[in-house]
């Protein structure tokens, strides 16, 4: 048994040198004024038009030091270019991928802008394309990504996980923020916004110091035209018939977990770290049981 206890140290002590190289590599690569996390996070957040992707995402963001990559295909079918902007604007969507793609002017980008300007749908594997490319050259991918807004079907979940796969990856969480679809048309018809830079109130729940006037710059709020009752029931039914069958996809793979939203951010966000921590708990278990099969046994 002596051989072996030798041979396990000398093994267990190659893994901790090359362990050692390949964090002093990776801080060498991301700078060391960059804050760099050993954890990483492959995920989707999925969830209605005010669930509160927006205001969990950023947290995630900063606990991983990831890349969050927003996926605003549903101003896709008017076809105008002008339209969409317009709607990125009222959104605050600054981090909109298929638009920053198109603003680089990146191969890829080209391609949708024509797309879109014909009035057409763009493709999956063109979108598919953008977010590798956003992991492959963006640098706040390194920590990982969040998708929000995509897949929105099943096809659309299939070609990611190929692109994945042949990245040796694969995701690690589906989190759905699930709301009572009543709450959430209470919450979004009350729903006042400061066109420049995004910025939302409440009328009942985070009402502007004054009426109908944003607290920063005293310039008007508005409210959108979409915001209404009616054309939200309308949305929500077509999100849900959409959203069903993909996550009925991560179910089955094992990854889905939902999060009722209707609790507080603050409680919502706990819910999440939750999520996080059992993963890391697994991970680190499944580290131990490979360790205890190395172990030389009496």
């Amino acid at each position: 048994m002596g051989y072996l206890d030798d041979e396990i140290k000398r093994l267990e002590g190659i893994i901790s040198t090359l362990d050692g190289r390949v964090r002093a590599l990776e801080t060498r690569q991301v700078g060391g004024s960059q804050k760099k996390t050993a954890e990483e996070i492959r995920m989707i957040l999925i969830g209605p038009p005010g669930a509160g992707k927006g205001t969990q995402a950023p947290k995630i963001k900063e606990k991983f030091n990831c890349c969050h990559l927003v996926c605003q295909l549903a101003c896709r079918p008017s076809g105008h270019m002008r339209y969409c902007r317009k709607q990125e604007k009222q959104k605050g969507a600054t981090g909109d991928m298929l638009r920053s793609q198109v603003a680089k002017k990146t191969t890829l980008g080209r391609e949708a802008k024509k797309i879109m300007e014909a009035g057409g749908l763009v493709s999956d594997d063109i979108v598919i394309g953008m977010i590798k490319e956003e992991l492959d050259n963006n640098k706040e991918c390194k920590g990982g990504f969040i998708l929000d807004g995509f897949p929105r079907t099943v096809p659309q979940a299939e070609g990611l996980d190929k692109m994945l796969r042949e990245r040796n990856q694969q995701l690690q969480h589906a989190v759905e923020l699930k709301i009572d679809d009543q709450l959430l048309v209470s919450r979004i018809t009350g729903r006042l916004v400061h066109p420049a830079s995004g910025r939302s109130y409440h009328t009942t729940f985070n009402p502007p110091k004054k009426a109908m006037t944003d607290d920063i710059t005293g310039e008007p709020l508005i409210q959108r035209s979409d915001d209404n009752a009616e054309a939200l029931k309308k949305r929500l039914a077509t999100y849900h018939k959409q959203t069903a069958p993909v996550v009925d996809y991560y179910r089955k793979t094992g990854i889905w977990q939902a999060i009722d939203a209707a609790q507080a951010p603050g409680q919502v966000w706990k819910s999440l770290q939750t999520i996080f921590d059992n993963d890391k708990a697994k991970a680190k278990s499944a580290g131990a049981g490979l360790l205890s099969k190395l172990s030389p046994r009496s």
